[in-house]
């Protein structure tokens, strides 16, 4: 292999993706399989992890295991770990994807089922899925968390005010779970700008000349340019950096 090949190879390894069905975590899923490594595709249906994972492994050759979860359901997530360590006996990677931001009319049109609801998808589930797997990633040697955050964390907006703040919390786990299991495990965030997935399609940009003007880009990201940042954190090319955010956002000021 060549020197990049090298640095970045997951050869061996195992990369559990939530919300890997689609998205950002469909295009990470595919580039860690890509990489060598075999992949874990978790989300709410299980329909779409199966089609996924049928694509991955006829794309790249890679095990790839669908399994149905909800992870902003506390008591679904030891199941999801038991079941990754049963097919592969081992976790190399966990990729914090899985995310929301309903829209709303208002601020005060926010119900608390809401508010609970974004909190526990983008917030709580993380944290406990990142308990369960730092530990067990502890206890054999070492491993890779990367939380996928939003610009929204730092910028927040009053459209999204719930999901901002879910996601400035997620920044904060960062950081402190990147001191609890160091120094064999790293966990760093990677804070994600506006892409042009599924849910950007709910965005209301009619009538806007500019929509990402204000970004040095001036454009949205195409899903599949997250993918060097992510194997960047998944693999050995990021070895001196952990508690960290590296952004990838178009330039946003």
């Amino acid at each position: 292999m060549g020197y990049a090949d090298d640095l970045f190879d997951l050869a061996g390894r195992v990369v559990l993706v939530t919300g890997g069905s689609r998205g950002l975590g469909r295009q990470i899923a595919f580039g860690a399989a890509r990489c060598g490594a075999d992949v874990v595709i978790a989300s709410r249906s299980l329909e779409r992890c199966e089609a996924t994972a049928a694509e991955i492994t006829a794309a790249t050759g890679r095990a790839v295991l669908p399994y149905q979860v909800h992870v902003g359901r506390w008591d679904q997530l030891d199941g999801l770990v038991d079941a990754v360590y049963e097919r592969f006996g081992k976790l190399d990677v966990l990729v914090n994807n899985a995310g929301m931001s309903p829209l709303y009319d208002s601020l005060s049109s926010v119900t608390e089922k809401l508010f609970d609801a974004v909190m526990n998808l983008n917030l709580k589930g993380p944290f406990r899925l990142s308990v369960l797997v730092g530990e067990r990633m502890v206890a054999d040697g070492g491993g890779r968390i990367v939380n996928i955050s939003s610009s929204g964390s730092i910028r927040p907006d009053p459209t999204m005010l719930p999901y901002a703040a879910a996601k400035a919390g997620l920044n904060a786990l960062t950081e402190g779970l990147a001191r609890a299991f160091g120094p064999t495990v790293r966990v760093n965030t990677l804070m994600a700008g506006p892409f042009l997935t599924d849910i950007s399609k709910a965005w209301n940009l009619e009538g806007v000349e500019k929509p990402f003007g204000h970004l040095a880009l001036e454009r949205a990201g195409e899903p599949a340019e997250v993918v060097g940042a992510a194997l960047f954190l998944m693999s050995d090319a990021s070895s001196f950096t952990t508690g960290s955010i590296l952004r990838a956002d178009g330039g946003l000021p």
